[in-house]
């Protein structure tokens, strides 16, 4: 018998556990939502790890055959996934609503560290490649993206809007929750400038908390350090370093209980990762949180970034213009392409096109297919729940933030060899790789926009006529959306691009 703590996949009678298993079943559940044949083509695929991405995008495909669909499927998927994850705790498994009901003795509270510079001018600029862009160059700066089709007109006008608007930047009323509050491309250098009330959840490591609090100290926000109720008494900077820090696997209702006794509604963003299995844990983990924290408190709101090597719905213009962009290859690239395709078993340049969803609202959308085979089933299933709990949680009345991120060289990527030199590549096709200190200035902006602006689509007041309109808007995918090729079809010709270069610009 399994000893693990925290939150674990399902484990059989004899301790073992299978996160494709895992995956597949909630995936099934998903589909059998709808009643779709494809769950029993799921159950008899022999080839999952290979085929997922056929899947994701057929679920994405059902979801915008009608609201009604994608909120049917998102609300299976989140189902099946808390039936099935377990929270050990003393070597027995509980069912994640018992054990997020059921903190124990052992807590946290508030160890708060104040800026020094508390009254500085809250200021935004962005830094791009060795320099720090605001005003006119920003703008212009935004138009070259739009132009390239780095990044989509909705997310361009929403970051016209904040430079527009500084008084949005000014957070002092707000509270904001980083699950993960370390993450490299994450906001919290920003909303340290921003005088942003910041309560920190992130693993107690003092490298980590290094980095926080030297962020905070010289800021002019305020942090909220869950410190342990059993640390030695104490305060300031070194305090924090010292004894901070919470686990989301191990620790979730823990978590949970300490953010409830803050004061005021709470902003909550999920951003951690881990790598593989674990991904998947600490997504349900943050999942298991958020949703705890909007039970007792209405007022909470969501925030996710999503990765841009994903399935995506997609307003029907972006579907066709990809499409065009295929089509109109000139005849030595088709000839090149073809022969390389042939020598590939038809594994290089496979066309990114998928076919026009007639809407039941009258509307027609099509999908891009961005997913990157390396990230793997889990990565995917993590995403995916994600965009569901967005999608959930905004239809039940929520303000929810979830918009995609670029591809950025964190540490977290770039250490997989075939992904750097992909990377690296990447200009080779037209996608832009962004570097972490400018993903997280363009889309702490975001967060900002969506919970400032009234008219933002995170406000459940705005009508949608399909719950997935929601992420269709605001994406920076760094060109991925708009690639006529499957993204994992011209990967290893971009890593073979990158093998040669040391840069990724």
């Amino acid at each position: 018998m399994t000893t693990d703590s925290g939150i674990q996949f399902p484990s059989t009678p004899d301790g073992r556990r299978s996160t494709s298993d895992t995956a597949r079943a909630v995936f099934e559940a998903a589909f059998d939502a709808i009643g779709a044949d494809a769950s029993r083509e799921l159950r008899a695929e022999k080839r999952w790890r290979e085929r997922y991405p056929h899947y994701v995008r057929l679920l994405v495909e059902r979801s915008l055959e009608s609201p009604e669909n994608a909120l049917a499927i998102a609300r299976a998927g989140l189902d099946a996934t808390r039936r099935a994850f377990q929270f050990w705790r003393d070597g027995q498994p509980l069912t994640l609503d018992t054990a997020m009901a059921s903190p124990v003795g052992e807590g946290f509270r508030t160890a708060t560290l104040e800026g020094r510079e508390r009254s500085a001018p809250v200021t935004w600029e962005v830094p791009y490649r060795g320099q720090s862009l605001s005003g006119d160059a920003l703008l212009r700066q935004l138009e070259t993206w739009e132009r390239a089709g780095v990044i989509e007109p909705s997310h361009a006008e929403a970051l016209r809007l904040v430079q527009r608007n500084p008084a949005w930047l000014d957070l002092s009323d707000r509270t904001m929750v980083l699950l993960g509050a370390a993450s490299e491309a994450g906001p919290f250098p920003w909303l340290m400038r921003w005088r942003a009330n910041v309560a920190a959840v992130d693993l107690q490591r003092p490298r980590v908390w290094q980095r926080l609090v030297e962020l905070a100290s010289t800021g002019n926000g305020r942090l909220l350090a869950p410190v342990p109720s059993s640390a030695p008494a104490g305060e300031g900077a070194e305090h924090v370093r010292a004894h901070a820090g919470a686990d989301l696997l191990t620790q979730s209702p823990e978590i949970v209980a300490w953010l409830r006794a803050l004061s005021g509604d709470l902003d909550v963003a999920s951003l951690a990762y881990l790598d593989g299995e674990r991904h998947v844990r600490v997504t349900v983990a943050m999942d298991a949180i958020v949703t705890a924290l909007g039970a007792a408190r209405f007022g909470t709101s969501l925030a996710y970034m999503a990765t841009p090597t994903d399935v995506f719905a997609v307003p029907e213009d972006v579907s066709r213009a990809v499409a065009a962009r295929y089509a109109q290859r000139g005849m030595v690239g088709r000839t090149a392409q073809a022969t390389l395709r042939g020598v590939s078993r038809g594994a290089l340049y496979q066309p990114n096109t998928g076919r026009i969803i007639e809407c039941s609202n009258g509307q027609r959308y099509g999908t891009v297919d961005c997913i990157v085979l390396q990230q793997g089933p889990n990565y995917a299933l993590a995403k995916r729940l994600q965009q569901w709990r967005a999608i959930v949680t905004r239809a039940g009345g929520q303000r929810v933030s979830i918009n995609v991120a670029p591809s950025t060289a964190t540490h977290s990527v770039v250490k997989n060899p075939l992904l750097a030199a992909g990377f690296r590549g990447a200009r080779s096709f037209g996608v832009e790789i962004f570097e972490p200190s400018t993903t997280n200035a363009l889309m702490a902006a975001l967060w900002v926009h969506d919970l400032r602006n009234p008219d933002a689509l995170s406000n459940p007041s705005v009508p949608l006529r399909h719950p997935l309109e929601l992420i269709m808007q605001g994406a920076n995918h760094g060109g991925m959306w708009r690639l006529p090729y499957l993204t994992r079809s011209v990967l290893p010709l971009a890593a073979l691009a990158g093998f040669t270069r040391r840069s990724m610009y």
